[in-house]
Order: structure tokens, then C-alpha cells, then sequence
């Protein structure tokens, strides 16, 4: 028999999850047209140049939108936030 208590005794709740890294780390990922749709809703991108890469927050919340991933790295190293990667 297995004993699960350390299983228990370390379970980190859902709402730790969500602020995890805010302030912290910044996620920088190729964005698509549908991505662009789901993060501006109300945004009209019917003619318009869109950006290929994005910034988010830990939380997702949008930081930049620009056309090269350099300038997404640079955009969290200025801001002071460890960019990764999403894949």
C-alpha cells in the first residue's frame, strides 16, 4: 500500500496557480488570427497588418503584440520579466 500523505500535505490550490509567476515571467508565443480574435474581441482585424508574436503575462493578460519574437523577448527584458517560451 502506498502512502499518499505527502501527495496531500503539498497540493497547491487552483487560485495559486493563476498568479503564479505574475511580475515575474512573461510568455512569448506566435500568435494566429484566431488568437488575436480570442485576446482583442472587440478588435476590427478585418484589413488590418497583424502581428505574428505576442507577450502575455503569466496570467495571459496581453503586454505587446509585435512582428518579430526579438522584439517580444526585448519587450520582457525591459519590462524586467523572464521571457519563455510556449509551445
Amino acid at each position: 500500500m502506498s502512502d499518499n500523505r505527502f501527495v496531500h500535505e503539498h497540493v497547491t490550490p487552483k487560485e495559486n496557480f493563476e498568479t503564479m509567476g505574475v511580475g515575474h515571467v512573461a510568455y512569448v508565443r506566435r500568435i494566429s488570427r484566431s488568437d488575436l480574435r480570442v485576446l482583442f474581441p472587440d478588435a476590427d482585424l478585418q484589413d488590418a497588418d497583424l502581428p505574428e508574436w505576442a507577450l502575455l503575462s503569466a496570467d495571459g493578460v496581453p503586454i505587446i503584440l509585435t512582428d518579430t519574437r526579438a522584439a517580444a523577448v526585448a519587450s520582457a527584458i525591459a519590462n524586467e520579466l523572464k521571457p519563455v517560451s510556449v509551445h
